[in-house]
């Protein structure tokens, strides 16, 4: 992959270059190297070793995303599955919720890369390693990238998922608006002469094993305090007068594998497209870990850019489909911010805030307000405006399971070559797909339970669906619907592509 063009013998071309190799990164290289996008990613690592303070679980929503890739299995071999679900420290259990996948993952981050990145590589995914994007030239035709090794490299299009001071997002002048910190948390990983108090604080934070199914050492600490904003590092001596200032003591903390902070600062691009540059993840939007929503927002957003971008470089689609991206993805990532911000409000630890804590809580004891709060941490409820029509559109298909011609068969596993699909559930051959015939795959199938969504309950059964790459429902009708090839146009392509 990759080639020397017009632009020099020492630039070498390329579809797409992803900057950063993290999460977003690698799942949005894997996504456009399935659809057979020429695309490589830069990351400044030599390795995918990451600090114990990134984030620690996948949520339901992701882990069914990585299911319908068809590597799932990977995450859940390698973490622990458990109710991780919670709203500023409430618990919200998913259990009852209609979704193989009616749980979390407590899975570290520094376990999870690894993981996405042997995938990666295994679909045809070239790294450039000890390398980081330091500058960019958009054209009407392209991107030049340049490269902290002095090198640049050409592309049609630069996807930026180099985190929260994203270089990419600063260099294409995207505006990163920005809500002030209102509080700051020391995190910290180290070992303790005497055995801590394990668990949650009432005003956030709080200390547990990094071994999950253990209660031995080294400890995860949280500690809440006032915000930095000098940016300096806290040293050790810090994290005990911290630890003692919560709990009285310090535990005897000693050997920190790393010690870092972090805010409740909340920021969001303003556009997560211009021209040709595209961002992703933290480089899009950055808020306080609280719920743990950071990485699989970042991760989804890769899964709804992959596909589209694919499409627009293979020439199938125009370029305005890269537009729904921003569309579908920056009201979710607003959302996220929002609840945050909520979440960081109700673990306050005086009497105001710790009352309507108190209120929030007999609320989510109700089946409703739980599955509310529930749905939208974990990503089930995620609905894109797609236009009026039966619920499921705009909505993420669930998993069922089929009959088909060839026997028994789920409905992630026609998802995982990332190709739309379209579900004819009468178990027949009813629609001629005419020119979407090799874009779109037609399948027949039956099924004979019920239709069930999270957070909205029962729906009718539909008689034909069409799922995009995403998993999420762009059309549900018959094959006498008019509306079918102008669905069909919209998300994959004119009929006969320019």
């Amino acid at each position: 992959m990759g080639g020397v063009g017009a632009h020099g013998p020492d630039v070498v071309e390329h579809a797409v270059v992803v900057a950063g190799g993290g999460p977003t990164g690698l799942m949005l290289a894997g996504e456009l190297r399935l659809a057979g996008v020429d695309v490589v990613v830069v990351e400044r690592r030599a390795s995918q070793a990451v600090d114990g303070s990134r984030g620690g679980g996948l949520h339901s929503r992701t882990i069914e995303v990585l299911d319908q890739r068809g590597i799932a299995e990977r995450f859940l071999e390698a973490g622990q599955v458990m109710q991780t679900n919670g709203f500023a420290g409430i618990r919200l259990d998913i259990s009852d919720f209609p979704t193989r996948h009616n749980y979390g993952l407590a899975l570290w981050q520094r376990d999870f890369e690894p993981i996405l990145a042997d995938w990666a590589v295994e679909v045809g995914v070239p790294i450039l390693r000890e390398r980081e994007v330091v500058g960019l030239d958009q054209d009407h035709a392209g991107v030049d990238v340049r490269l902290s090794d002095g090198t640049s490299l050409r592309a049609q299009y630069l996807a930026g998922c180099d985190g929260g001071r994203s270089l990419v997002r600063k260099a294409a002048g995207i505006d990163f608006a920005e809500w002030d910190p209102t509080t700051g948390f020391m995190i910290a990983e180290a070992d303790m002469d005497e055995v801590p108090e394990i668990g949650m604080r009432p005003e956030g934070g709080g200390i547990g094993p990094v071994d999950r199914t253990g209660t031995a050492g080294p400890y995860g600490i949280v500690l809440k305090e006032e915000p930095v904003v000098d940016g300096s590092e806290p040293t050790l001596e810090d994290l005990r007068e911290a630890l003692v200032a919560v709990y009285g003591t310090d535990f005897g903390v000693h050997d920190p594998t790393w010690i870092s902070r972090f805010t409740d600062m909340a920021r969001q691009a303003a556009s997560y497209r211009r021209g040709r540059v595209l961002l992703a993840g933290d480089a899009a939007h950055v808020h306080a870990p609280t719920g743990g929503q950071g990485l699989n927002t970042g991760v989804q957003d890769a899964v709804n850019l992959g596909w589209k971008l694919a499409q627009v470089v293979h020439g199938t689609s125009p370029e305005s489909l890269l537009d729904t991206y921003h569309a579908e993805r920056h009201p979710v990532g607003a959302r996220v911010l929002h609840n945050t911000m909520a979440q960081v409000a109700l673990l306050n630890a005086d009497d105001h805030h710790q009352a309507l804590k108190d209120i929030v809580t007999e609320m989510v004891a109700m089946d409703g307000p739980r599955r509310s709060l529930a749905g939208m941490l974990c990503g089930l409820d995620i609905h894109y405006d797609l236009g009026e029509g039966h619920p499921l559109v705009g909505r993420r298909m669930p998993d069922l399971d089929l009959h088909t011609a060839d026997g028994r068969g789920r409905v992630f596993t026609l998802l995982h070559d990332a190709r739309p699909v379209l579900l004819d559930l009468d178990g027949s051959d009813r629609f001629d797909l005419g020119p979407w015939a090799d874009r779109v795959r037609h399948v027949g199938a039956t099924y004979d339970g019920v239709w069930e969504l999270p957070v909205l309950g029962e729906v009718e059964a539909p008689s034909a669906v069409l799922i995009r790459p995403d998993g999420h429902v762009a059309w549900v009708g018959e094959p006498t619907d008019t509306a079918l090839p102008e669905v069909l146009e919209r998300w994959f392509g004119p009929a006969s592509p320019a």
